[in-house]
């Protein structure tokens, strides 16, 4: 049984604000809005627009200790790929939306005409999202956090095993389809917040550190209802090279 995005579409136009799952106690590093933020998709700029379905790091069979190759498959050569094409079709009939990013229209979304609003939001945040989730997974990846991200974890959440805890608690609870997400936020910072569909955290104006997507078809074909599993499985395979580059990233001014 494999749930599609694309065909649930999101009544709203005004972005929904995220449901926060944990209070940093870390001290605020320096105050950010979200126009200071660097882009968060890649240093390869996948997702400008028009849009492009961006290559696996690794092949579909890579993060077995995690994800089948068949999911991996199907998830990104059907339902990333339909994000792309859906949102290149939406944009078409306004070249002036062409000369911007996905990330520029997802942050304003009441300057994209409202006839494609939705389509806009559901597509252009599942691009986003994506692009950012293929480049946080790894075949070497999983075990502790290493570097300036494990400190800053630590200081805010206690400890790696309580932000792990945090994290899996904020997937689970997330009720239908959604992502569940380690951000910096405008103050600069980390928080664990949830998204519902394809919305994505920059929407409210947080910057996506990592991401884990808890759609049904991000696993269920191996672990069908056990989200939980997945959950705790999904650590096994994140790549915290990426991760730490982010957080870096998310600290700087563009």
């Amino acid at each position: 049984m494999l749930f599609s995005c694309q065909t649930r579409q999101v009544t709203q136009t005004q972005p929904t604000t995220t449901t926060p799952a944990a209070t940093p106690k870390a001290t605020p590093t320096t105050a950010q809005t979200p126009a200071t933020f660097p882009p968060v998709a890649s240093v390869n700029s996948e997702a400008s627009l028009p849009a492009q379905l961006p290559p696996l790091p690794y092949a579909f069979a890579a993060l077995e200790k995690a994800i089948d190759a068949q999911t991996m498959q199907l998830h990104h050569d059907r339902h990333h790929a339909a994000y792309v094409n859906n949102l290149n079709d939406a944009i078409k009939q306004y070249p002036n939306l062409q000369n911007r990013s996905v990330e520029s229209l997802l942050r304003d979304l009441n300057s994209v005409p409202e006839n494609i609003r939705n389509t806009v939001r559901n597509n252009g945040g599942g691009h986003l999202n994506h692009t950012i989730f293929w480049q946080i997974m790894s075949p070497n990846g999983g075990g502790q956090p290493t570097g300036a991200i494990a400190q800053e974890i630590n200081q805010t959440f206690g400890s790696f095993d309580g932000f792990r805890k945090q994290f899996n608690s904020a997937g689970g609870n997330r009720f239908g389809s959604g992502w569940v997400w380690l951000v910096r936020n405008p103050q600069g910072q980390l928080q664990i917040v949830s998204t519902p569909n394809q919305d994505s955290p920059i929407m409210d104006g947080n910057y996506p550190i990592m991401g884990n997507d808890v759609w049904e078809h991000a696993y269920y074909l191996r672990y069908q209802n056990r989200r939980a599993e997945y959950l705790d499985n999904w650590w096994n395979v994140v790549n915290w090279a990426e991760v730490n580059r982010r957080a870096q990233a998310s600290g700087q001014r563009s």
